[in-house]
């Protein structure tokens, strides 16, 4: 893992895990670098850290070290260990300089840290953060305490708390890294600056005072950070923001705030040893089994383990059918992002003009963010071309439908498509419900049919669904599967069926709020409860936003494919005889004719007479259900039951191949919680006979709709898992 090599009175240790594409630390690190260091006093009068890949320093611990940790005692020990080595180098009496280029995160930051110089490249691709947040953790090899007293409290908490990277030039202005350099000339640099701090030294003893110094923090913060009125209103800020963001559902951050404080009042030991413990705690912790596993997964689709073995076919072109809100955003990401040219038709140039007017709005955010320069945006603008009839489209080797959801609108595209298109041209039907194989029906070559069902607005959502029929031609998974990676989304692919995977799974947790508010509950109790058990917005608000149009017309769908489990209640269909479709009609659950621009969003009262329910009382405050392992209310548990109830039937009938599927797909697709991994990860966590106890008793209270799939009764009887 370090190869050591000397050169005069410099020691070079190269960081380097072979047979894999970056540098983690894993388990031996800590002892093996000790050695090194000890070494290097015998031998030496610097040490330059330097990485031999390409273009990775060090990307953070081993996650699969991380759960290998079997108690919080284990994971503290994990941490003191890492300790032990920092400590080592900050006591050496040798002059410590890191060599940074490519990835710097998390344990590869904090072993930066504990040297004595940074030396960093203006590549793009060096990026310096510790964004153990994003797993739940917090940094456990000192980083709670060196970031800092090296960068200043403000800076540091930024930075621990967002899991925010920063590029070199910004690590540069912040403290972080004392040069930037090209790559060409960053072990010359970093030979000169050991080489000048062994001058500066002048001698073992001097050096040590020097290293004792804390060099890197702005005066004024580290006023702040010695003042007690000033930090706490610097941690009092910090945690009404935390609180906020994650409604209490992340222990992570408030840890974080914690041990920074304890540290900068009890003084860098007592910091320490209160990092070891809180890293032991939250590595053991719920949250964060279910943040690494995400991440794991995520790591293992980008890899496209799953995908099939053939080789994609190269896209030039994309074409695209629909100029509307998703036609327009599909078209955006495939030449932001993929760097590729699109066609995009409709029927009318004034439809083109909006479609063109929504890229040209979404360009100009980023050129105001300064994530792109007035060139590239012009560039960007001209790689998409527009008609209203299909000449032109023979170049594209893909086509995206993005009209309306209408089978035979549908069918009528794709033969026009198979008319006009190139000969092996790819069509695919950006659809939320309707299978693909009823699209496919009777075409001349249904192998190169294939779904690319996208979520709104597609420029955010990270999802994409691939839906292959039993007829779609491996090539042509693969192919539209690599297009979607490069458009940067998050792709899992899926079996064909009445709204795949992410829609059936979301059908019966949108029908379930509907009943219960037919039940006299009030619109916003019911969304309150489901964003206070994780989710991003409530279920209710979400149908405002979809559309109420849209989500009965996919609930017919599904209501004429499954019964009468899926069945919604009727009155949907009244709110759009009535025209009240949600915020596009500025008529939903919610008020949309107010102008107010603060605070929530009010209920439209008239929603309930035209349900035919009496205006609720007040809002009731529910108690969480006894048995409740998750600690919701009913309503909250109503809804996530019938979710994980039809996650299992998804896979349990194939729809998805695997668990992993199904939890990024609810995750990344419907804003599932990410603290609770996913809903197959779930049950596995709680444990299936605890959740097919709760999907019964539901059963027995309201019947067909919450039966429990045999898949999740199998698991209870026989103690397996869906991750073994």
């Amino acid at each position: 893992m370090m190869n050591v090599e000397l050169d005069g009175e410099l020691m070079i240790v190269s960081l380097d895990n072979p047979d894999e594409s970056v540098n983690t630390l894993k388990a031996g690190f800590a002892p093996l670098f000790i050695e090194i260091l000890e070494r290097a006093e015998q031998e030496a009068k610097a040490v330059i850290l330097i990485s031999n890949k390409k273009d990775s320093f060090v990307a953070g611990a081993d996650i699969r070290m991380l759960d290998a940790v079997k108690s919080a005692s284990e994971g503290t020990q994990l941490s003191l260990t890492g300790h032990h080595a920092m400590e080592k180098m900050t006591k050496s009496p040798l002059p410590v300089v890191a060599a940074i280029h490519g990835t710097c995160l998390g344990g590869g930051l904090e072993l930066v840290l504990a040297a004595d110089a940074r030396i960093a490249t203006s590549a793009e691709c060096t990026r310096l953060g510790l964004p153990e947040v994003q797993l739940g953790l917090l940094p456990g090899m000192g980083g709670t305490q060196r970031l800092p007293r090296l960068i200043g409290v403000t800076t540091a908490l930024d930075m621990m708390l967002t899991g925010r990277q920063l590029d070199s030039r910004r690590a540069l202005k912040a403290g972080l890294v004392d040069a930037v350099v090209p790559q060409t000339e960053l072990l010359r640099v970093a030979k000169a600056k050991a080489r000048e701090l062994i001058a500066k030294a002048g001698s073992k003893t001097a050096w040590q005072k020097l290293k004792s110094v804390t060099f890197g923090a702005d005066f004024k913060e580290l006023a702040l950070a010695e003042n007690p009125l000033g930090r706490r209103l610097v941690f009092d800020q910090a945690t009404r923001k935390i609180e906020e963001k994650t409604k209490g559902h992340y222990p992570a951050p408030f840890e974080i705030l914690k041990i920074v404080r304890f540290g900068l009042e009890r003084g860098m030991h007592a910091g320490l040893e209160a990092e070891a413990e809180a890293f032991g705690r939250l590595v053991e912790s719920g949250e964060s089994k279910a943040l690494r596993h995400l991440f794991l997964s995520q790591t293992a689709l980008k890899r496209g383990d799953a995908l099939p073995n053939v080789e994609p076919v190269k896209i030039e072109e994309v074409g695209v059918l629909g100029a509307g809100l998703m036609g327009a955003s599909i078209s955006f990401v495939t030449a932001q992002n993929a760097g590729l040219k699109v066609r995009i038709k409709d029927l009318s140039e004034q439809a083109l003009t909006r479609g063109l007017q929504q890229i040209y709005q979404l360009t100009r955010k980023l050129v105001e963010r300064r994530k792109l320069s007035s060139y590239e945006a012009r560039r960007l603008i001209t790689a998409i071309g527009k008609s209203t009839s299909f000449a032109g489209f023979s170049q594209a080797q893909v086509i995206i439908e993005a009209a309306p959801e209408s089978l035979e609108l549908k069918r009528q595209l794709l033969k026009d498509v198979q008319r006009h298109g190139a000969k092996d041209v790819i069509f695919a039907s950006n659809t939320s419900a309707l299978p693909i194989s009823q699209i496919a029906e009777g075409c001349e070559s249904p192998e190169r049919v294939v779904g690319m069902h996208y979520f709104s607005p597609v420029e955010k959502m990270p999802l994409l669904e691939v839906i292959e029929t039993e007829q779609t031609a491996a090539w042509v998974t693969r192919t539209v599967a690599e297009l979607g990676k490069k458009q940067g989304k998050t792709v899992i692919v899926v079996g064909d069926g009445p709204g795949f995977y992410t829609t059936r799974i979301l059908a019966p947790f949108m029908n379930e709020a509907t009943f219960i508010l037919m039940e006299g509950a009030r619109v916003e109790e019911i969304d309150e409860s489901l964003v206070k058990a994780g989710f991003p917005v409530g279920p209710l608000a979400l149908l405002d936003e979809v559309g109420i149009d849209v989500g009965a017309k996919v609930a017919q769908t599904m209501f004429e494919h499954f019964g009468m489990r899926m069945a919604p209640p009727p009155q949907l269909a009244v709110l759009v005889e009535n025209g009240r479709i949600g915020r596009k009609a500025k008529k939903g659950f919610y008020d949309y004719a107010s102008t107010k621009k603060k605070g929530p969003r009010a209920v439209d009262f008239e929603i309930y007479n035209e349900l035919g329910l009496e205006v609720p009382g007040s809002v009731v405050e529910t108690e969480p259900v006894a048995s409740s392992w998750l600690h919701l209310d009913e309503r909250a548990e109503r809804c996530l039951m019938a979710m994980l109830n039809e996650a299992v039937r998804c896979l349990e009938e194939g729809v998805i191949r695997q668990a992993r599927d199904a939890d990024i797909g609810a995750i990344f697709g419907l804003g599932f919680p990410p603290f609770l991994g996913g809903p197959l990860f779930l049950i596995d966590q709680v444990g299936a006979s605890k959740v097919l106890a709760r999907i019964e008793a539901l059963a027995e209270r309201f019947g067909e709709r919450f039966e429990p799939a045999q898949l999740l009764r199998d698991h209870a009887k026989n103690g397996t898992r869906f991750y073994p």
